[in-house]
């Protein structure tokens, strides 16, 4: 991803954004009449997100992975306008996928759950997640507390994580 040459931040939300487009081409119902789904003479059918109010979820997917080449310095983490443009986008279309969820839950399949968690997780990445959490400079180190003077092994010891 170094010819695209875009932020940590900015390549996940492009990644989530992804994620939750495919899920729109998933089924988000699956209905099946008689026999076991569908077998032995019955009807099986899969409706997917691009019904009713699944096309503004749809939307607002494009939008969100349109926003990180549209606006502002793809070098850059998300900052200002761009960066509650890119979570509001995620999160109307994770809400309008819980809206789709509520209205019919009994047949609900892996798509709609695939759309609402892509939505929420586009929008904890860009609204929530500091660019600098993502950066990872220094790397997690393991520290033991030993209260003995015997050589700290970290075996049986309270063990801690340190940045």
């Amino acid at each position: 991803m170094e010819n695209l040459k875009l932020h940590k931040q900015k390549l996940y939300a492009l990644i989530i954004a992804g994620v939750g487009l495919i899920s729109m081409f998933l089924p988000w119902w699956h209905i099946s009449f008689g026999g076991y789904g569908g077998y032995g003479g019955g009807f099986s059918t899969s409706i997917n997100g691009l019904h009713e109010l699944g096309f503004v979820s749809l939307l607002g997917f494009v939008g969100a992975g349109a926003i990180i080449f549209v606006m502002g310095d793809k070098t850059k983490p998300f900052a200002g306008q761009d960066k509650l443009i890119a979570a509001a986008c995620f999160g109307v279309a994770g809400l309008i996928a819980i809206i789709q969820l509520l209205r019919q839950t009994k047949f609900a399949s892996f798509g709609i759950f695939l759309a609402i968690i892509a939505g929420i997780a586009g929008a904890v990445v860009v609204y929530v997640l500091k660019p600098e959490q993502l950066e990872g400079k220094k790397p997690l180190r393991l520290n033991c507390i030993n209260n003995t003077k015997q050589k700290p092994s970290c075996k049986g010891w309270l063990l801690f994580y340190t940045y």
